[in-house]
């Protein structure tokens, strides 16, 4: 599989790189699934290189000739779609369901943007000066260096790749190396899609030789990433001594307020589902839970019911409901947030542990812990696991205070059936997105993202492709 692709610079496929190779593992079964090479610093500047010259010719490219080729990226992926999902779950863990769902997100974006394409729009203004008018412009604002996590491998890269393509920008995309051959997929299909050679680019490597590269050049002009705020932090500080754009989606810890007035049942079918799906690895999923006290207990009850119901194991087993975690680093950061929640005074509910008979493979249980206090880590901080910290609350203004007391602002989520609370929530909550009695926040025609330590600009939506764009301002007198 990696030996096959590897490295894409310039409308090629390199096998081997610069840097030697590293070892790529299944995380549920600890297996090797193969080498990758590794870039060194010349391939990185080699794929700047290729970007400046796709550059060129992509930026004059028309916008519907560009929209043509972003829809024959989403049809290659329709083709590709059991290659892409089974190498999701091979690479992250996440059963094959939830990976074919991700795989679908992503096409949504080259279909979306796509049409964007055609929809860049400019105005005129009239001026002051008699006669004249300002014309206002859109232009692309150059090579892109976007870096990538794992947790989502292919919908994170889609939606850097399609809007900045759609924009006219040329890109280099930095995956993560855990999951190196969902990106490869993707880049397969932009090649027969027909994208011109340089206009897109994978590198894959260490931080010394790719991240340090690309946001050192004055070449890139832009920086986008998914990744954790103490990444973005310093990425930001790099990026400063040559004023690159960036726009960031970071970390998040999502409250979920439920109010008496609930439909108890649908909110605990849907938190559950979505705490868990792909072990809780997710930015916008629901780390910390405030239920209103006239359904705190029933709604524990519940939760933890549904909980330990979930089935463990191998995301190719299509009975499968939560697979592993990514590695052994995060398992072992999971165990720490349970021990420090338990220490400081919560209750397990359900899980809690390493689950019995699993000999290989980075698995933990569904978690639930009840009664939380506000100092344990489980609410302090971005677990990213399958932990779900439930604490009640009495007075609404208490849960709109300790849902707000976050350094983070990606997601929130509330569930009520009055219709003048809803309203109040969605104003009161600080977060980038509020889903009420809903989960459904990740769409491509939707600006995704957050506010505070959770990141800067948005992705999907019309918001997304001007984040790749430059405003140019145009005073004509005639």
């Amino acid at each position: 599989m990696y030996e096959k692709f590897g490295l894409f610079i310039g409308g090629e496929w390199r096998s081997t790189g610069g840097n030697g190779f590293a070892e790529v593992f299944d995380p549920a079964t600890e297996d090797v699934l193969g080498h990758i090479p590794l870039a060194s610093v010349e391939d990185v500047e080699r794929a700047i290189d290729a970007a400046a010259t796709g550059l060129k010719l992509w930026r004059q490219t028309p916008a519907w000739t560009r929209a043509d080729i972003l829809h024959r990226v989403a049809d290659e992926m329709l083709r590709a779609t059991e290659e892409g999902a089974r190498r999701i779950t091979l690479e992250s863990g996440k059963p094959l369901v939830q990976a074919k769902r991700e795989w679908q997100l992503s096409v949504d974006q080259f279909r979306w943007y796509a049409e964007e394409a055609r929809r860049i729009y400019g105005r005129v203004v009239e001026s002051r000066a008699p006669g004249g008018r300002f014309e206002v412009l859109h232009e692309p604002v150059g090579i892109v260096a976007a870096f990538t996590a794992w947790n989502f491998p292919a919908v994170l890269i889609a939606r850097k790749v399609a809007p900045a393509l759609a924009a006219g920008c040329s890109i280099i995309v930095r995956p993560s190396t855990e999951v190196p051959g969902v990106a490869m997929v993707i880049f397969e299909c932009l090649r027969k899609a027909g994208v011109p050679a340089g206009v897109a680019n994978l590198v894959i490597g260490p931080t010394s030789t790719t991240y340090a590269t690309l946001v050192a050049s004055s070449q890139v002009r832009k920086i986008t990433l998914t990744g954790s705020t103490s990444v973005g932090q310093q990425m930001i500080r790099d990026s400063a001594q040559t004023l690159k754009r960036v726009s960031m989606e970071l970390g998040g810890n999502a409250p979920l307020v439920v109010f008496d007035d609930a439909d108890l049942e649908t909110a605990l079918d849907l938190a559950v589902a979505t705490k868990y799906a792909n072990a809780g690895q997710v930015c916008v999923t629901p780390d910390r839970f405030y239920v209103q006290k006239g359904i705190y207990s029933r709604f524990v009850s519940g939760f933890t019911e549904r909980a330990k119901a979930l089935r463990l194991g191998n995301g190719l087993d299509d009975a499968t409901q939560m697979g592993p975690l990514i590695n052994q680093r995060r398992r072992e950061a999971i165990e720490s947030i349970v021990a420090d929640s338990v220490a400081v005074g919560a209750s397990v509910a359900a899980g809690g542990s390493r689950p019995p008979g699993f000999g290989k493979g980075f698995f933990f249980e569904p978690t639930v812990l009840s009664d939380v206090p506000p100092q344990a880590l489980a609410l302090v901080e971005e677990n990213f696991g399958p932990i779900a910290a439930i604490t009640p609350f009495g007075d609404p203004e208490d849960a709109y205070t300790w849902a707000n007391d976050s350094p983070y602002g990606l997601s929130a989520y509330v569930f009520t059936r009055n219709p003048r609370r809803i309203r109040e929530a969605v104003s009161r909550i600080e977060a980038g997105m509020v889903g009420v009695n809903s989960f459904a926040l990740a769409a491509a025609e939707a600006p995704f993202g957050g506010i505070k330590s959770s990141g800067m600009g948005r992705e999907g939506g019309l918001e997304g492709v001007l984040d790749f764009m430059n405003v140019k301002l145009a005073q004509i007198a005639v």
